[in-house]
């Protein structure tokens, strides 16, 4: 157990920290979800604006420190790959 102020701040902080992780970790998760469904689903219109919101959330996520800036990056890119392959 910690046994000095600072350290018992940064118990409390790192749980704070994590939480709010793991709260937009999980959001991420979701969106593209939503994401691929629609993809698979055939539906364009719905796609891209799955697509839109998506991006939306990875980008914050990286901004946040949440995911790393690549990982985003390549997520992104990836599934800007498959919607081209859907309006084709």
């Amino acid at each position: 157990m910690a046994n000095t102020k600072s350290a018992m701040k940064r118990i409390r902080t790192n749980e704070i920290r994590r939480q709010r992780n793991k709260e937009i970790r999980s959001k991420v998760r979701t969106i593209l979800k939503k994401f691929d469904a629609t993809v698979e689903a055939g539906d364009q219109a719905q796609a891209q604006e799955a697509y839109q919101t998506a991006v939306s959330a990875l980008d914050r996520a990286a901004a946040k420190g949440v995911i790393p800036s690549a990982r985003a990056s390549r997520k992104v890119s990836r599934m800007a790959v498959r919607l081209q392959a859907l309006g084709a």
